[in-house]
């Protein structure tokens, strides 16, 4: 499957694609504008996709505060699910985190969510927390999650 699929970070370019993706995968989706913040003025975002072809099919975006990252969102487009896309994003985030100096990774994720937790949870997120009322339409309460990635032997 890797063949057909190409990871690369997204600019401007690709917002109407990334509003689709999380239009249809959020009941609260981010505006427009938020996301064209992100991708053109917000030097602390970092956005990748997953293209199948020249198609946007998924995305994750983080944030990364000093050395530590926080996820702050991962569609795969509903055509595009059940196909392992989430999880390759989620690596690829986690490479990149690291890459960029980070020392952990965290995010909230809705408690009924049980897909993205188990998926989480088996990339090695641990349970920390949990967030109430974090979630609206509906409401609900997330789940707090964190990987911390491993300290560098001294050489």
């Amino acid at each position: 499957m890797s063949a057909e699929f190409r990871f690369a970070p997204l600019g401007a370019e690709h917002l109407e694609a990334l509003c689709r993706i999380d239009q249809a995968s959020f009941s609260h989706p981010w505006t427009e504008a938020a996301y064209r913040q992100e991708l053109e003025q917000n030097h602390l975002a970092h956005y990748l996709g997953c293209f199948h072809g020249e198609e946007l099919v998924a995305f994750a975006g983080m944030w990364l505060v000093l050395d530590e990252g926080q996820v702050a969102n991962v569609a795969v487009a509903p055509a595009w699910r059940q196909k392992g896309l989430g999880r390759q994003l989620m690596e690829q985030l986690i490479l990149r985190c690291m890459a960029l100096g980070g020392r952990s990774l965290s995010l909230e994720v809705r408690e009924s969510n049980l897909p993205a937790r188990n998926l989480y949870d088996s990339l090695g997120f641990r349970t920390v927390g949990l967030r109430k009322g974090y979630y609206t339409q509906p409401a609900e309460d997330a789940v707090l999650m964190q990987l911390d990635f491993p300290e560098e032997s001294p050489e």
